[in-house]
């Protein structure tokens, strides 16, 4: 508002009534009043159109005060602008005591302040009644720069009358003001000084060995290819690790506790002085700092994805351990403890509390969260599900840490880059059981295994999804919650899961899986028996393998899973292997003690050099089948016992019979073996030990 009044009776002005000078002195004096005080320097206009305002009323006033002839109306208009104008004189006056008053306080407050810029000891160090001392002068020093903004904002309350000695004291405030900045720049600059080293003097060292997690480096593990595999190598090598939740209540001193209340009042103090913005980067630059350190002590090393897809499996699956452990300490022990010293700090400040632990942390939570997207964009190999599991189980364990320290806008960045990351393995988990029943009917050889034992791929497979039973919450999950679940579990026409009435188990989708992967496992297993060029081997191997896989799922959880149907079926299919087997090895040789190849053509007698032809027949294919046979092997003790048996039933009888009918054409001379030598040497067979009767290594 730009007051004019220029109407006044004087010489080139326009000659106006006096009553209407009178009612719009008033009517301008009033205006004045409503009219909202802006900053110092944007108010000067305002302040130098009410200097013409007071210099034009004070002319009409002596003008008016000359005549005589005013009316009732405005002689009360005259008496109540020589009111309005003491009133201005008066106030003036006060607020001119005022400046001399805060001068004086000024004076004061700087001397404290300064007195401490030559000082190169810490204000805090010299004991807290002079730290006290220094607060209070720097909080004088705000309210001083407070008071004299309040005068400067209103120069018509401290120089209304525009004489000269109003214009100095308004000149003077601005002085004093200006002063006063100064001062408490200085003091804001000293405080956030002494508010960094409270905050690194009074560091508590961390102690992960304090907290109860147990670590897991001492486990070795020898994780190779899908070959690489055996029953007590893999038991040992995918022992998982047992990391107990702590407690939430679990908070650790992270900064000494007597000093939190100093920290506390220069932090307020900042604030109310509108520096925020200085505090909150010194406390962030530190609490940085401190949280990289305890990364470092958690043995974390900062790693780009592009070092973790160079990494070797060894080394990088002694990184995922490390990992895994300092992900359950970082946030549920060192992350709380952040955010509660950031509460202590920052209490009273509403929502900078959260602002602070959020900038403080977010660097090193997105660290630890960069090394699991690493994992889930690497190569899906069968050998590194379980590690990948393990990381995924820790991340969904997490979620409710994450999402209590996290929220609101301010914490919004991280949880969703939580959430993205967990998405990624889960998706790394998928793919990667995909690709290892695409390895296991890929296993392609062109060598059988010696001895017609158990395959490694069985044995590798078998172990594998039984060690996945451990995660079979998360797989259901994983396979529920995908739209694209079903190639997870897609099951072959006859690899189905059946259930009867002995069966209560519920069909869950690791167990269609893990039935659809036994079946793969079966084709392969049959592909792999045609190596062998002798029928007797292909059934042995067809034995030994579908027995394993039988045994493995009977004697374990895995039973549960695949239910007692599917086992019934693999027994029948490793006992009609087993007899195969007999039917092939020793079909032939039984059928030398039929009557009709040792009879004379001419008559049906019996022919005593075709009955020494046939023991000599027999006892030559009986020495060749010790001599391959023993280097055979059936590893389970009970199935080799078995067959062992059955032979014997076989064998022993038919000879003791044929020998016995026969016994007047045969000279003692033609009995090479008698049934208990054969007996005997039938024990040797499956030892993986190949023998030879012609210079036999008797027992």
């Amino acid at each position: 508002m730009v007051l004019s009044l220029s109407f006044c009776n004087s010489p080139g002005s326009v000659l106006v009534p006096i009553p209407t000078q009178l009612r719009l002195l008033r009517i301008a004096f009033n205006c004045w009043a409503e009219i909202p005080r802006r900053t110092t320097l944007a108010s000067l206009w305002e302040l130098n159109a009410f200097e013409d305002l007071i210099a034009a009323a004070k002319q009409i006033a002596r003008a008016l005060r000359s005549k005589k002839n005013l009316s009732e109306e405005e002689r009360k208009i005259l008496v109540d602008l020589g009111t309005q104008l003491s009133s201005i004189s008066t106030t003036s006056e006060r607020k001119g005591e005022r400046v001399c008053e805060i001068e004086s306080q000024l004076d004061v407050v700087q001397e404290k302040v300064m007195s401490w810029e030559s000082d190169l000891n810490m204000i805090w160090d010299a004991g807290l009644d002079e730290a006290f001392e220094y607060l209070n002068a720097a909080d004088e020093a705000r309210k001083l720069t407070e008071s004299l903004e309040s005068l400067c904002l209103d120069k018509g309350d401290s120089d209304g009358n525009g004489d000269d000695d109003d214009d100095n004291g308004y000149v003077k405030a601005y002085e004093l003001q200006r002063r006063a900045y100064d001062v408490l720049q200085t003091a804001m600059d000293r405080l956030e000084e002494e508010f960094r080293h409270m905050l690194v003097q009074n560091r508590q060292p961390f102690e992960p060995e304090h907290v109860s997690f147990r670590s897991s480096e001492e486990e070795t593990l020898d994780e190779g290819s899908i070959n690489s595999y055996g029953d007590d190598s893999f038991e040992e090598s995918l022992y998982r690790d047992s990391l107990s939740r702590v407690s939430e209540e679990f908070l650790i001193d992270l900064i000494h506790p007597d000093v939190i209340p100093e920290l506390r009042s220069i932090a307020n103090l900042m604030f109310n002085s509108k520096y925020d913005r200085e505090c909150v980067q010194a406390y962030t630059s530190l609490r940085k700092d401190a949280l990289d350190e305890c990364l470092f002590i958690l043995e974390m090393e900062k790693l780009s994805i592009e070092d973790v897809l160079r990494t070797e499996w060894n080394t990088l699956n002694s990184k995922i351990r490390r990992w895994i452990r300092a992900m359950k300490i970082f946030v549920r022990v060192y992350l709380p403890s952040e955010k509660w010293l950031c509460d202590q700090i920052f209490a009273e400040l509403g929502p900078t509390s959260l602002v602070c632990f959020v900038e403080s942390s977010k660097t090193s939570i997105l660290q630890l969260l960069n090394f699991g997207e690493a994992m889930s964009v690497g190569p899906q190999q069968p050998e590194k599900l379980f590690r990948i599991l393990d990381m995924y189980e820790v991340l969904v364990d997490l979620i409710p840490d994450i999402e209590a320290l996290y929220f609101g806008e301010a914490g919004s960045a991280i949880t969703t880059e939580f959430h993205e990351v967990l998405g990624r393995l889960g998706d790394c988990v998928r793919a990667t059981f995909v690709q290892f029943q695409n390895a296991i009917v890929s296993n392609h050889s062109n060598n059988p295994i010696s001895g017609g034992g158990i395959h490694p791929l069985n044995r590798y497979v078998m172990n594998y999804i039984r060690t996945l039973t451990d995660y079979g919450e998360t797989i259901n999950s994983l396979s529920k919650d995908h739209d694209e679940g079903n190639h997870i579990a897609a099951l072959s026409p006859d690899a189905s899961p059946t259930t009867n009435e002995d069966d209560k188990h519920v069909v869950s989708p690791m167990a269609q899986y893990f039935v659809s992967v036994a079946a793969a496992l079966e084709r392969n297993l049959e592909a792999k028996s045609k190596l062998y060029k002798d029928v007797s081997l292909q059934h042995l191997f067809l034995m030994n393998n579908v027995h394993y896989m039988a045994q493995k799922v009977r004697g374990s959880e895995l039973r549960s899973i695949f239910g007692s149907e599917w086992i019934k079926k693999r027994n029948g299919k490793f006992q009609q292997h087993a007899m195969d087997y007999q039917r092939a090895t020793w079909g032939s040789i039984l059928a030398l003690f039929k009557d009709e190849g040792i009879q004379n053509p001419s008559s049906n007698s019996i022919s005593k050099v075709l009955l020494k032809e046939t023991l000599r027949s027999f006892y030559l294919a009986f020495e060749e089948i010790y001599r391959t046979q023993t280097a055979w092997t059936i590893p389970d003790i009970e199935l080799r016992e078995d067959l062992r048996i059955s032979a014997s039933l076989q064998v022993i009888q038919s000879y003791r019979t044929f020998a016995g009918r026969h016994s007047t054409h045969i000279s003692d001379k033609s009995i090479k073996y008698s049934a208990d030598d054969l007996e005997n040497f039938l024990l040797d067979l499956f030892e993986g030990s190949p023998k030879s009767l012609h210079n036999p290594s008797r027992r």
